[in-house]
């Protein structure tokens, strides 16, 4: 069959390379597509991933039997929505369903009335309710923008002068209208990493989990941003830990969400907080992590194709559980220099496309070719560098090694991507 992707950053690139490798597939379509993505598939630049009705008509056009969704901007567009209006399988879940992500406050809600274990928390419209709230809170305060920021929504303050200024930032305008509401929150003590499940509306499989890296710089310093790194398996996970959050979280959001008439169908990302007491939802999110997604892709060792448009179908139960390579894969980001708040666009990145070697994939994210060819920084996170070894050492050096031989002066990296895992060896 033929499959459209929706999407342009180094998740959809790892979708796009993963998923042309499936004998089902015919041709592979990506909307808009990178240059990365346009040596496996061919890339329709010209339109938006938010662009729902656009994308909808183009995928009735091109008679694709499957549409992937990459983005959240696209859910929450009401992407899936037109396709399952017009009969087309879309891996993804509806606008409804997706807010598990697109709206914080929806998701705390949820979580709140079916007893699925997350931090304490409150919602509030405005500064001076927000600001007095957090006496009720301990600090850290944890505070978040209520709907889309790129990952770049959350903020932990350390007292309360900073939590006051952080109000104002988020209320005042910084994130537009995803923070017209704040949610803070509790802050939980412990070791967070996301936990993946495909889901087909009422079953899931679980699809491995990772462990990212947030802030901007080494030592997790600075701002938040989308991911400046990740790793997989995340030692973190084990087999006591995934059994708890299959049973007290997984399982009961999909079913809940079944009874409440939002039937979730696509990848359910849970950001998971490893606490004393069992695992904890630190986020929901409705699509493959970036840059989760780009290890998982690497680690997955059968067909990928099968499992998405069984989601899509509404039917898992046939399908065997994903099948990992024993490896850890690794992923470091180079992003633009002044990302995450003003990332400098139009450098020239020079190596990015050379042959690294059968354990080494360099995904495209914020990347763009000028007339003559050259490769250049368009975004804020550009290249995702990964490597496969036999353990997180070995995968490392081989990580660093091909960041190494990039020549990009317009990008940085953090250095320390997998300390976690590194310090447990």
């Amino acid at each position: 069959m033929d499959i459209l992707l929706v999407g342009s950053g180094g998740r959809e690139h790892a979708l796009a390379w993963k998923i042309s490798q499936s004998p089902l597939v015919d041709r592979l379509y990506c909307a808009p597509g990178n240059p990365g993505m346009a040596k496996v598939a061919t890339c329709l630049p010209d339109y938006r991933a938010d662009d729902a009705e656009g994308l909808t008509r183009l995928a009735r056009e091109l008679r694709v039997g499957l549409v992937v969704v990459g983005p959240e901007v696209a859910l929450e567009a009401g992407l899936a929505d037109r396709l399952i209006a017009t009969g087309i399988p879309c891996f993804g879940p509806t606008a409804k369903a997706a807010q598990l992500e697109t709206s914080k406050a929806f998701s705390k809600a949820f979580m709140a009335r079916h007893d699925i274990p997350t931090a304490h928390y409150g919602v509030y419209e405005r500064a001076a309710d927000a600001k007095s709230a957090l006496k009720v809170f301990q600090p850290p305060y944890v505070i978040k923008a209520d709907g889309l920021a790129a990952g770049k929504g959350v903020a932990i303050s350390p007292d309360r002068p900073d939590g006051e200024a952080e109000i104002d930032r988020m209320l005042g305008g910084r994130f537009g209208a995803a923070g017209a509401r704040v949610v803070i929150e509790e802050f939980m003590d412990g070791e967070e990493g996301s936990l993946f499940a495909l889901c087909d509306g009422q079953r899931a499989v679980l699809f491995g989990g990772a462990q990212d890296h947030k802030r901007a710089f080494d030592g997790d310093m600075g701002p938040n941003t989308g991911g400046m790194g990740a790793y997989s398996p995340a030692p973190v996970f084990d087999e006591a830990l995934v059994t708890a959050a299959n049973d007290r979280i997984v399982r009961p959001t999909l079913t809940a969400m079944a009874q409440e008439g939002t039937p979730y169908r696509g990848v359910l990302y849970a950001g998971l907080m490893a606490t004393e007491a069992g695992p904890r939802v630190v986020e929901f999110n409705a699509r493959f992590g970036d840059p989760e997604c780009q290890v998982l892709m690497m680690r997955m060792a059968g067909d990928l194709v099968p499992y998405l448009l069984a989601c899509a179908q509404g039917d898992v139960s046939r399908l065997p559980e994903p099948a990992f390579k024993p490896t850890t894969v690794i992923c470091v980001v180079m992003a633009a220099k002044g990302y995450p708040d003003s990332p400098i666009e139009g450098s020239i990145i020079r190596g990015a496309e050379q042959d690294f070697g059968p354990h080494v994939q360099v995904f495209h994210a914020g990347t763009r070719r000028r007339e003559d060819g050259t490769l250049v920084a368009s975004g804020g996170r550009v290249l995702s560098v990964c490597a496969e070894g036999e353990d997180i050492v070995e995968a490392r050096e081989r990580a660093y090694a091909a960041v190494r031989r990039i020549d990009w002066p317009g990008g940085f990296n953090r250095t320390d991507i997998g300390w976690r895992a590194l310090d447990r060896v």
